[in-house]
């Protein structure tokens, strides 16, 4: 069986390496150290890469940590888009790597630029942002994988269309959940909202899981997913739920800091994992219900032939 080729390799080590970014950005926002480090692109005049380590103290560490493992976030998507551009035959997703380097880059500005103009506004912009970013990145990995390639080589599901929708609507859903999210964090507003959407969100990931779980259960591409998103569900509402009680009852003052600081960046890093494993359902569900049947046969004899 033929290898997976370097662009599915880096773009896996992309979308990795973006997951450790949103945590380290979701502690910056717990902390409240998101001006820790007042200029831009400069750290207090350093050049960012040549910052002395002795100086990473407080909050600067945490500010500055997230600078830096940006710059090694946007160095890998730049490296993959030439590497999609030099070596991928398919034009569009040629373009979805350049997409990618060019969103990267935009988060780059609009994180100096909310240091610089000290705009909330930017900030909420900037964490929207950086999930968009994460679900591009999952894309890239499933659309560089021999999976998508080659399409499902069996028969085509009867319910896939409906299936397809269910899935993209749970996903939206998801990123909503985490638009609300964000405002909440930053601006303490919109409480009714996100309860208002994780409950959408709870029924919806529930109702996807069920009709796998009844008619897809031998499937494991469907499978796994789900179970793994019906599990990070019961998580992401228990973290919901320590959030708000350390955040919005009197309990908050008998709860450490650090504890608060754990439960807010993991809700975070959890909810960009929900919103990551629906677009990967999504994306099976599309390919399945993209290639009729006897182009699947096609597909499954050519690539017997060229064998």
């Amino acid at each position: 069986m033929k290898a997976e080729g370097w662009p599915h390799r880096l773009a896996w080590l992309t979308a990795g390496s973006t997951l450790p970014l949103l945590f380290v950005g979701g502690l910056v926002t717990s902390k409240g150290a998101g001006l820790a480090v007042p200029d831009w692109p400069t750290t207090y005049g350093y050049n960012m890469f040549l910052y002395p380590w002795s100086k990473m103290a407080g909050d600067i560490f945490y500010e500055h940590s997230h600078r830096l493992v940006a710059s090694g976030v946007g160095l890998l998507t730049l490296s993959l888009a030439l590497l999609l551009w030099i070596q991928e035959r398919r034009q569009w997703l040629r373009w979805l790597g350049v997409l990618a380097l060019a969103l990267v880059m935009l988060q780059g500005v609009i994180g100096g630029l909310r240091v610089v103009l000290v705009e909330e506004a930017l900030a909420l912009i900037h964490a929207c942002l950086a999930q968009a970013f994460f679900a591009l990145t999952v894309s890239l990995v499933f659309f560089t994988s021999r999976e998508w390639k080659e399409g499902f080589q069996h028969t085509r599901l009867s319910d896939a269309g409906r299936m397809r929708r269910l899935a993209a609507l749970t996903t939206a859903m998801i990123y909503l959940q985490g638009i609300f999210g964000a405002i909440l964090r930053y601006s303490g507003a919109g409480l009714n909202a996100h309860l208002l959407f994780a409950a959408l969100v709870t029924i919806h990931v529930l109702l996807l899981a069920v009709r796998i779980l009844r008619w897809h259960s031998d499937q494991a591409r469907f499978l796994r997913p789900a179970v793994l998103l019906s599990g990070l569900l019961l998580l992401q509402l228990a973290l919901g739920l320590g959030s708000y009680v350390a955040k919005f009852t009197a309990l908050q003052a008998a709860l450490p800091g650090l504890a608060v600081v754990v439960l807010t960046t993991t809700h975070v890093v959890t909810g960009a994992l929900m919103l990551a494993t629906g677009l990967v359902l999504t994306l099976r569900f599309y390919r399945f219900s993209a290639l009729p049947a006897p182009m699947v046969s096609r597909t499954f004899l050519s690539e017997r032939v060229s064998a």
